[in-house]
């Protein structure tokens, strides 16, 4: 007797790949509007907010202007968004200095936000890179040795109980008279913040196996290293990124904080001393968000880096 071999019918393929292709889509949907919604609401209070804040100031110069006569409330409130020195700038002046920052101006210019972007990411990437793997290898002999976990764990902790803003000018001081200047010395306060995250979170992957599973790999007469490769490393990539997606924000903020103390010409945080320095909190404010959307972008790219890892492993 033949079998005759089913056939599907291309429409049912069609019509069966259809809500796979649309799942995507509505879960971007689902997403889009919620953050657009934030977003509407914290530039609708920074704009409530920029009125009061910068109320008495423009008053007194719209007073000046006209001859000491106060100026009409509808005109004082619309100059609150557009003072040249505001004690909170308008969201319009922000991204309007932002877009002459980097558009306007050549990017290896000293006046383009680009520039000091860059320099600012140059030692963040070298410090999350070295934080990282710092942390990976602590938390690797915290797992193998009972007296790495009892005696190193507790000042690793520890040493994140320290303010930045107290250790890195200790450390540019101690590496200058070294002879370490330039981007290293901003890269070890990236690498100081940046390794603790990735050390807890680290240990706590590598211990979340099953016992049954390591039970199975001492079965198969599994050494230390094959257990650690084979199921170890693959279990902890979840809690590996997560730490990773902290971390290279916190690396961000060490390479900032880094080039304070040293009076940089460039760099994020030689733009905010220079803000500070000549009253420009619209200048301050630029770089304050720029700095946000970089510490996005670094994060969006780890987790990619994680989807491709994820998927290299064999997962979803």
């Amino acid at each position: 007797m033949s079998t005759a071999t089913p056939v599907s019918e291309p429409g049912a393929a069609i019509g069966a790949s259809a809500p796979l292709r649309a799942a995507p889509r509505r879960a971007r949907a689902g997403r889009t509007g919620p953050v657009l919604a934030v977003i509407a609401a914290i530039l609708a209070v920074w704009y409530v907010a920029a009125v009061p804040m910068n109320w008495p100031t423009v008053g007194a110069r719209l007073a000046t202007a006209n001859g000491g006569t106060p100026p009409a409330p509808w005109t004082h409130m619309l100059a609150t968004w557009s003072a040249e020195r505001p004690v909170l700038p308008a969201p319009h002046q922000i991204a309007t200095e932002i877009w002459r920052t980097t558009v306007n101006v050549r990017p290896t210019s000293p006046r383009s936000l680009l520039f000091h972007a860059q320099v600012t990411l140059s030692s963040t990437l070298l410090g999350f890179a070295m934080g990282s793997v710092l942390g990976i290898l602590i938390a690797v002999g915290i797992l193998h040795s009972r007296t790495l976990d009892r005696s190193l764990m507790p000042w690793v902790i520890a040493s994140q109980t320290i303010p930045i803003l107290a250790v890195a000018p200790m450390i540019i001081v101690v590496l200058n008279s070294v002879g370490v200047t330039g981007l290293v010395p901003k890269a070890i306060i990236s690498t100081y913040l940046s390794f603790f995250p990735v050390t807890v979170g680290m240990v706590k992957g590598l211990r979340s196996p099953d016992r049954m599973h390591l039970d199975l790999m001492r079965t198969y007469g599994a050494s230390r290293l094959q257990t650690l490769m084979k199921l170890r490393a693959p279990a902890s990539l979840p809690f590996l990124f997560a730490s990773m997606k902290i971390a290279v924000a916190a690396a961000l903020v060490g390479a900032i904080v880094g080039e304070l103390p040293t009076g940089a010409q460039a760099g994020l945080g030689a733009r905010l001393l220079a803000g500070s320095y000549y009253g420009q909190t619209i200048q301050i404010w630029s770089a304050l968000v720029a700095a946000s959307l970089l510490a996005g972008l670094l994060v969006a790219l780890v987790g990619v880096a994680e989807t491709i890892a994820v998927k290299r492993m064999g997962g979803r």
